[in-house]
């Protein structure tokens, strides 16, 4: 590295160029750290039973704030163990766990004590601010694979790990602008998880009201009644059927030799993975390359307005099924998946999928899959066929189908806003936390937009974490303020 490429106001780091006025700093001199222990579980009553103090174990973390713990102590677990109530404002890290859990972050807003897998550490608040700190270890995770070490199974990290992490420290107003901006995107995210999820319960509810009959939609069952059938009460207009008597035929792909990739292209031919059907929706992402000397071998195509059922997988996933809203000539079906064939046009489609994710009858699929082995299960075709379902007249089944896609693509949309905010903060991140885009700090705490209101565009616009977000080169005067206002309302 060159001076010449350092740019005006700003010096190389051990862990990059940063600007002039910011430090690098290891955690430990800037915080001070402490533990905890799991008091006997052989003394439950004692140590557990109607406890008050919060018990945080890495289940608990949740990479951003801690209001509540699975499990809480008792007076006597605190009086009688080595366990320490830690303040507010502590960060915790999950220390053990293998990969996917170690660096796993959590704030406590709330007095608690923590379990020995967790190390506390209890910012100085003369020199960083806790929620800075909280986003720059969420950021910096990845780091934790360099020093992870074990002589069991999972790798883990050691409270000296903890102390030795290197972290870049601006001043404490700019750390806490940093924070603020950050956790209003937090908040932003977290809004729209509490969205969707609110969204998923009514679709569900709705589901247990439409596709059992409970509840009509209107120009249907107008003076019908119920009746009773082996499934329970159903409309009068309904009939019970064998899934036999609607679907033609189950068709199972080959397999074929196949190499892992992470780029799909609609254009190369691909063979499908278990994991391309879940909760009915149809991920074609999910596939593999197929070798050069196999791909004569495969021969079923997904096809357009169809279903794709997994035959054989996990306890947890098999007879998870799919919608295929269009043909893909360059994907094929693996032996563990079915394509279905409807014995008529006059059954809709998308009622079936809906149906078959539906909760009764989507248990009453995994019963049937057999195995000796736990961790595969397999359906055979006649178990599937046999089932008996509900079966409305057709113009009903394509009405429900309306009402509860619908639902789907509000869900889905939602979803993309989603994916694109969380996107968004991790640009953000890799602008404000290196700082290559600095925030104008003013004597008075400012609000997450004004913060914005004189910073650099251009550069958080280039970011590269912003890969895949359509974000507009504008006149100058406009900030970038208004660029998040506008995705904020989209």
């Amino acid at each position: 590295m060159t001076n010449a490429t350092i740019p005006a106001g700003y010096k190389q780091t051990e862990v990059g160029i940063i600007p002039e006025d910011w430090e690098v700093k290891s955690l430990g001199d800037v915080a001070s750290f402490g533990g905890g222990t799991t008091p006997s579980r052989s003394q439950q009553e004692k140590y557990f039973a109607n406890g008050v103090f919060l018990w945080v174990k890495t289940t608990d973390l949740n990479n951003s704030y801690i209001y509540e713990t699975e499990e809480k102590v008792t007076q006597s677990a605190m009086s009688e163990t080595c366990l320490t109530l830690h303040p507010s404002e502590t960060i915790l890290v999950a220390m053990y766990g293998g990969l996917n859990q170690i660096g796993r972050t959590g704030l406590l807003l709330s007095p608690a004590t923590i379990n020995q897998a967790l190390s506390a550490v209890i910012p100085n608040d003369k020199l960083i601010v806790s929620h800075y700190a909280l986003h720059y270890l969420n950021f910096k995770v990845d780091y934790w694979k360099s020093v992870a070490s074990s002589s069991r199974k999972d790798p883990n990290i050691t409270s000296n790990d903890i102390k030795s992490f290197p972290i870049i420290l601006p001043s404490i107003k700019e750390q806490t602008a940093i924070a603020i901006v950050l956790s209003d995107v937090d908040a932003l995210i977290a809004s729209l998880n509490a969205q969707i999820a609110k969204k998923r319960d009514i679709k569900t509810a709705t589901m247990q009201q439409l596709l059992t009959g409970k509840q009509r939609l209107a120009g249907f069952g107008e003076g019908k009644g119920m009746k009773s059938s082996e499934l329970g009460e159903i409309p009068e207009d309904w009939e019970v059927v064998p899934l036999s008597e609607l679907i033609r035929q189950l068709i199972a792909g080959v397999s074929v030799n196949s190499i892992d990739s992470d780029d799909y292209d609609e254009e190369t031919s691909a063979i499908l993975k278990t994991s391309a059907v879940y909760n009915g929706r149809f991920f074609p992402q999910e596939s593999k390359k197929i070798s050069a000397t196999d791909i004569k071998r495969a021969k079923i195509n997904p096809h357009a307005n169809s279903i794709i059922v997994s035959r054989m997988n996990t306890p947890s996933l098999v007879g998870e099924c799919g919608y295929v809203d269009k043909s893909y000539p360059f994907l094929f079906v693996p032996d563990r998946l079915w394509s279905i064939y409807l014995r008529s046009e006059k059954t809709n489609v998308k009622w079936l999928v809906l149906l078959l994710g539906y909760s009764k009858f989507h248990l009453a699929i995994k019963e049937i899959a057999t195995g000796t082995s736990g961790s595969m299960k397999n359906i055979a075709k006649p178990a599937f066929l046999a089932l008996s379902v509900f079966c409305p007249p057709s113009e009903e089944q394509a009405a429900i189908a309306g009402v509860l896609s619908a639902m789907d693509e509000d869900i889905a949309a939602l979803e993309q806003r989603l994916a694109k905010t969380k996107a968004m903060k991790q640009g953000m991140m890799q602008e404000l936390l290196t700082g290559r885009t600095r925030l104008v700090v003013g004597s008075t705490k400012p609000s997450p937009f004004d913060l914005y209101e004189q910073t650099k565009r251009e550069n958080f616009v280039h970011s590269s974490r912003l890969e895949g977000i359509h974000m507009p080169m504008q006149k100058p005067e406009t900030s970038l303020a208004d660029v998040l206002a506008k995705y904020r309302a989209a």
